[in-house]
């Protein structure tokens, strides 16, 4: 059983674990059930995009030494599954969050990682939120959680547990080098931007 950790707990993952190089992040959610439609209540309950899937995508930003994103190849995501080093590689795109377990999932080889990224930022957003009409007010259960490759020992495991309506994009957590170690951070962060475009412009 890993860790839990709760909002803006650091931790250590390779100080110690000289096996550890390679984790797979997962990244998952539920959509809040959807109540019956009917009367002021159901109206009320259900809200305008409760009709509609939600789809939630999950992307991870590599990051130079200043924060900044030096490469489109550094943007992982459902349409570019592959980092500049190969390091990264995003496993690809759930619609919908049905299901238990992990939605998405990353696989991160910290070995292969380019000595020019310091930190992995990992970013979950609503796919076209705006014209949906949906925010993360309509998940539940979100978490996000690290997974040693080699052993399939769960080393991390962050409940993301705030309420973030009115909110379109999460950044649950961020990997990043510590020296020559390998820390994970619990970020639990919310943020009204519409898409990873326009994330990944923030970084540039």
């Amino acid at each position: 059983m890993g860790i839990n950790l709760v909002k803006g707990q650091k931790i250590d993952l390779t100080k110690g674990r000289s096996s550890l190089t390679s984790v797979m992040v997962g990244l998952g959610w539920d959509p809040v059930e959807k109540k019956k439609s009917g009367g002021f209540l159901g109206g009320l309950l259900g809200g305008s995009g409760s009709g509609a899937e939600i789809d939630c995508d999950a992307s991870v930003l590599l990051l130079d030494g200043n924060g900044k994103l030096q490469a489109k190849k550094n943007l992982v995501y459902f349409g570019n599954k592959t980092s500049q080093d190969g390091s990264v590689v995003h496993s690809g795109d759930n619609l919908t969050g049905d299901g238990d377990g992990d939605d998405e999932v990353i696989n991160v080889n910290l070995n292969a990682i380019s000595p020019s990224v310091h930190r992995l930022v990992f970013v979950v957003n609503i796919y076209q939120a705006k014209q949906r009409k949906q925010d993360f007010g309509l998940i539940q259960n979100a978490f996000i959680r690290l997974v040693d490759n080699g052993t399939k020992e769960e080393l991390v495991h962050y409940n993301l547990t705030e309420n973030y309506a009115g909110k379109t994009s999460l950044f649950p957590g961020e990997l990043y080098r510590h020296g020559s170690e390998w820390k994970f951070s619990a970020v639990g962060e919310g943020t009204l931007d519409l898409d990873i475009g326009s994330i990944a412009n923030k970084y540039l």
